[in-house]
C-alpha cells in the first residue's frame, strides 16, 4: 500500500460507481480551471502488449485514477496480435505497474481499475479484428447508455500505422458521430524523411480531421518544457531581455548514458541521433524557448508561433554548410561509472560498418529579428556520462571596465539554465562577492527544484498529454506544418550525410567522454564553450 489517503481511495471508489452510471457533475468544480475538462472515453491502445503501454500509458492512467485526475466512465481497450486474455493482460500490467508507477501501487485503486481494462486479439490487417472491435466498442458504448467518446491511440512499430488507421477508416470507426468524438494520437516517428511524413498525414487527415489528429511528443507533456512559457511569458524580468541584445547564445542538450541496450541497436541503427532526438524533442523545445508571445493560449495560437521559429531555421543545405554547423560522432569502446562498454560499431544489432551517428551537435540559427546572429547549439548523445535534459541560456558578458584590477577578474557571465530531466528546476547563475576584505568574485546560483518547491512530484509527461487528448487540448501536441517543416531542415543534413559526394566525416569519442573533439571546436571558434552539465 502506498499511503493514498482514506479520501483518494474514496473518490476512486466512488469513481468505481460511476464508471457503471455514467459520469456526475461536480457543480463546485465550475470556473475553476483554465482548460477544457478531460470527458470519458474509451481508449483503445494499438501495440498494447509492448513496453509504451505496460511502462508508460497505462501507469499513466492508474497515476490520473490516483490524483483523482481521471474521467469516471473511462474504459481501456488493449489491440494486439498475440493470443492473450483478459486476464493475462491484466497481469502484466499489474506487475508492471508496481515497478513504475509515480505513485507507488495502491491495490484498492487497482481493484477498482482493472475490470474497465480488456484485451482485443487481431492482427493490424485484418478486417475482421477491425469489425469485432467496433461491434465491442458500441457494446461498451450501451452499456454507458447511449453513444461514447473514443480515443484511439497508435503505440505499434511504425510499420503498421497505415494499416491501423486505413482500417480504422474502413471499420466506420473514424466517423463523425453526432454528440461525440474519435480521436487519435500518433506516436513518434513522424516519418523518417519529409516525403513519409507527407505520406504519413495524408494517411492520418484521410482519416480522422486535423483537430481530432495529435501527434505526441512526450517531451512537451513535461512539466518543464511547459513551464518555458510561463518563465518567459510571465515574468517581467525575462522576456525584456529574451532576445540578441542581451542573449550571447542558447545551448540545448540531451545526453544519455545508455547505449543500445535492451536490442534498440536495430531500430537506432536505422534512425540515428538527428532523426530519433532533433528532429522531434529537441526542434520542439528550441521553438518554445526561440517563439514569439502567443496572441493567445489556444493550441493553433502556441503552435502558429512555434511553426514560424522552425520555418525561420537557416538551411544547412550543402556539404560545405553542413560540416561548418553540425558535428556527428559515434563512441568508440570506453567507461560509463566505473563499467567498461562496447563502442557503438560493437554493440548487439548494429552494423560493424554502420554510418549511423550516435552523437550529433548543430549549429542553428534562426533569421528573425529577435535571434539574428544568435546561435542556437542543439546536441545529443548515447554513452555520455550522464542522463540529463537540459536549455542553459547564456547572457552577453558584461564590460570588464569596472571589475578589471579584481583579483582573479571577473567570472563567465549569468547563465539561466532550464532543467527538463532528470532534476525538473530552473537556476540561474549569478556573479558575488566572496566575503573578506579584498573584492573577489565568484560565481552563486539561485535555485528553483520543482519537488521541494512544491512538496510534490511532477506528473509523468504522458498523464498530462492523454489528459489533454481528452479535453481536446492540442496546445502540447505537434502539428502536420510544424513536423514537415522540420523534416525539411533535417533532410537537408542527412542528404549532405548520405547522399553527397562529399560527406561530411564521422567523427569518434570515447565512451563516458562528453563528445567529439569537433563539437568543441565548434563552439571554441567562436570563443564559447559547452556547458558541462
Amino acid at each position: 500500500m502506498s499511503g493514498i489517503s482514506q479520501i483518494h481511495r474514496s473518490a476512486i471508489a466512488n469513481n468505481s460507481k460511476e464508471w457503471q452510471v455514467g459520469a456526475v457533475s461536480n457543480p463546485f468544480r465550475e470556473d475553476l480551471v483554465s482548460r477544457n475538462r478531460p470527458e470519458a472515453c474509451t481508449v483503445v491502445i494499438f501495440g498494447a502488449t509492448g513496453d509504451l503501454t505496460h511502462r508508460k500509458l497505462v501507469p499513466a492512467l492508474y497515476n490520473l485514477a490516483v490524483d483523482g485526475e481521471l474521467p469516471a466512465g473511462v474504459k481501456i481497450v488493449g489491440f494486439a496480435r498475440r493470443d492473450w486474455t483478459n486476464e493475462f493482460f491484466r497481469e502484466g500490467l499489474e506487475k508492471l505497474n508496481r515497478e513504475v508507477s509515480r505513485t507507488g501501487h495502491d491495490e484498492e485503486i487497482w481493484a477498482s481499475l482493472a475490470p474497465n481494462i480488456e484485451y482485443h486479439q487481431s492482427e493490424f490487417q485484418d478486417d475482421d479484428g477491425y469489425k469485432r472491435l467496433a461491434d465491442r466498442l458500441d457494446a461498451i458504448d450501451a452499456e454507458r447508455g447511449g453513444k461514447g467518446n473514443r480515443l484511439f491511440y497508435i503505440a505499434s512499430a511504425p510499420e503498421y500505422f497505415d494499416d491501423i488507421l486505413l482500417h480504422l477508416k474502413k471499420a466506420g470507426l473514424s466517423d463523425e458521430r453526432e454528440g461525440c468524438w474519435s480521436r487519435v494520437i500518433v506516436e513518434k516517428p513522424f516519418g523518417t524523411t519529409l516525403a513519409t511524413a507527407q505520406h504519413l498525414n495524408e494517411v492520418v487527415n484521410g482519416t480522422f480531421e486535423e483537430k481530432d489528429t495529435y501527434r505526441i511528443d512526450h517531451y512537451l507533456g513535461k512539466e518543464t518544457a511547459q513551464n518555458i512559457m510561463v518563465l518567459r511569458f510571465a515574468n517581467a524580468i525575462f522576456e525584456p531581455m529574451w532576445n540578441k541584445q542581451y542573449i550571447d547564445h542558447i545551448q540545448i542538450t540531451c545526453s544519455e548514458h545508455l547505449g543500445m541496450e535492451g536490442g534498440r541497436g536495430g531500430y537506432y541503427d536505422k534512425a540515428g541521433a538527428l532523426r530519433d532526438m532533433v528532429q522531434n524533442h529537441l526542434l520542439q523545445l528550441l521553438s518554445l524557448v526561440a517563439m514569439e508571445p502567443p496572441t493567445d493560449l489556444s493550441a493553433d495560437g502556441v503552435r502558429d508561433e512555434k511553426v514560424k521559429v522552425i520555418r525561420s531555421l537557416r538551411q544547412w543545405d550543402t556539404p560545405e554548410l553542413v560540416a561548418k554547423n553540425v558535428v556527428r560522432g559515434q563512441y568508440t569502446p570506453g567507461n560509463i561509472n566505473g563499467n567498461e562498454v562496447p563502442g557503438y560499431c560493437e554493440e548487439d544489432r548494429v552494423d560493424p560498418e554502420s554510418e549511423t551517428e550516435a552523437y550529433v551537435a548543430v549549429r542553428c540559427m534562426i533569421d528573425t529579428w529577435r535571434w539574428s546572429g544568435v546561435p542556437f547549439y542543439v546536441r545529443m548523445g548515447k554513452r555520455l556520462p550522464k542522463k540529463a535534459t537540459e536549455i542553459s541560456v547564456h547572457f552577453k558578458e558584461i564590460p570588464n571596465v569596472l571589475f578589471n584590477a579584481a583579483p582573479g577578474g571577473v567570472p563567465d557571465g549569468n547563465v539561466l539554465v532550464i532543467r527538463i530531466q532528470p532534476d525538473e528546476g530552473i537556476s540561474l547563475r549569478i556573479n558575488s562577492k566572496l566575503p573578506g576584505t579584498t573584492l573577489r568574485m565568484e560565481p552563486v546560483k539561485m535555485d528553483f527544484h520543482y519537488a521541494s518547491s512544491f512538496g510534490k512530484s511532477s506528473p509523468e509527461a504522458y498523464e498530462r498529454l492523454l489528459l489533454d487528448a481528452m479535453a481536446g487540448d492540442a496546445t502540447l501536441f505537434a502539428r502536420r506544418d510544424e513536423v514537415e517543416e522540420a523534416w525539411k531542415f533535417i533532410d537537408n543534413i542527412e542528404n549532405a550525410w548520405h547522399e553527397s559526394d562529399n560527406p561530411p566525416p564521422m567523427a569518434e569519442f570515447p565512451a563516458g567522454s562528453w563528445g567529439p573533439k569537433e563539437a568543441e571546436e565548434m563552439l571554441k571558434g567562436e570563443g564559447r564553450k559547452w556547458r558541462r552539465l
